[in-house]
């Protein structure tokens, strides 16, 4: 009988064939990543293409690198009808039926004695007795002051005028631990009254202004305790804005 030889196995030299097949499958991976790179260098020079151009386009209407707050076309853009009355007009028209409502008010309330409500080149002038508001020699509001402030102050809401407000004195020197002089006092009376219709109706604080005249202003003369009556007042003032406060002032 014919004995098989064994073949003897030899190193031969080089890789394993299992890592050649390897070696091919990493090298189309590679290729495939390569592609894939490739074709996303050309898709990002196509956006800085368009990016370029839109930049372009856009900056014609929107020089500055902050856009316009209310660009053309947008509803701001609508022209607003026009009534043919000027931001003047509109406010005389607004004082003159807030003097209106004032003096109904007053003739319906009974205050007419001691509130007049008065149309001037100031604005619309109010002006207050001390005995509808204060306690002689006092700065603290009285109970029978909040039925007329408190209509002040509804009107008030609807207008956007400046408001200023004057204390007055009458002439007898007002000397107190709270109050040295009547220069403290009218200011502090004015002061009262603002607080007021801040504090109650909400009312914007930077448009209020708060005066203390003391006796430099009398309305009559000091000869008579009626007159000086009279003359212990306080005055809110709706403002005209055509007005020039410093008008007054030198007068």
């Amino acid at each position: 009988m014919m004995k098989l030889k064994r073949r003897s196995t030899s190193n031969t030299p080089g890789a394993p064939s299992w890592m050649v097949t390897f070696s091919d499958l990493v090298t189309l991976i590679l290729v495939f990543f390569i592609l894939l790179f490739s074709m996303s260098q050309i898709d990002m020079m196509k956006f800085k293409a368009i990016s370029e151009s839109l930049r372009d386009q856009f900056f014609d209407f929107y020089p500055s690198v902050i856009p316009a707050e209310n660009p053309p076309g947008t509803e701001t853009d609508i022209p607003v009808e026009d009534n043919g009355k000027s931001d003047l007009d509109l406010s005389e028209e607004s004082l003159s039926n807030l003097l209106t409502e004032i003096q109904s008010f007053l003739d319906i309330n009974g205050m007419g004695d001691v509130i007049v409500a008065n149309r001037t080149d100031r604005g619309v002038v109010l002006v207050l007795q001390e005995q509808v508001l204060f306690d002689p020699g006092e700065a603290t509001l009285l109970g029978d002051a909040y039925l007329f402030l408190n209509k002040v102050g509804e009107l008030l809401l609807e207008l956007p005028n400046l408001v200023k407000v004057e204390g007055h004195s009458d002439d007898i020197p007002m000397s107190s631990f709270r109050y040295p002089s009547n220069w403290e006092l009218s200011a502090a009376r004015a002061s009262s009254v603002i607080n007021y219709l801040i504090e109650n109706h909400q009312l914007d604080s930077r448009r209020f202004m708060a005066v203390g005249y003391a006796d430099t202003r009398p309305i009559v003369s000091n000869d008579s305790p009626e007159n000086r009556q009279k003359n212990r007042r306080v005055e809110i003032i709706i403002s005209d804005p055509k007005y020039n406060e410093n008008d007054y002032i030198e007068k």
